[in-house]
């Protein structure tokens, strides 16, 4: 995939990088195993298990209790309910290629 500035990467972005990767796959074909490495995230992800993928990070789950919140242009208080949060930690190898370290090897991290 290219850098390009200032442009967000979409889910169509993402399809046709892995149709790219995998010429001999139709794009029907690709956007079906896209898709379901997609489901399988998202439904490992609401049984609460965490989801690591080696050399990108982690995406887990974290339960957040009830507080008082305040609205900042008014100041009126007002109660936020408990839920769950996804959240993401990056790997060592993927902070090193975002900051500029090369392109390290892949490792089992």
């Amino acid at each position: 995939m290219t850098q390009r500035q200032g442009r967000t990467t979409t889910r169509a972005d993402l399809l046709e990088a892995v149709h790219a990767s995998c010429p001999s796959l139709s794009r029907t074909q690709a956007r079906e195993m896209f898709e379901m490495a997609l489901d399988e995230i998202c439904d490992t992800l609401v049984r609460g298990e965490p989801v690591k993928l080696r050399s990108f990070g982690i995406f887990a789950v974290r339960s957040k209790r009830e507080r008082v919140g305040r609205n900042p242009r008014t100041g009126v208080e007002a109660p936020i309910a408990p839920r769950r949060v996804v959240t993401f930690r990056p790997s060592p190898v993927l902070l090193g290629r975002v900051n500029g370290e090369g392109r390290p090897s892949f490792s089992d991290d």
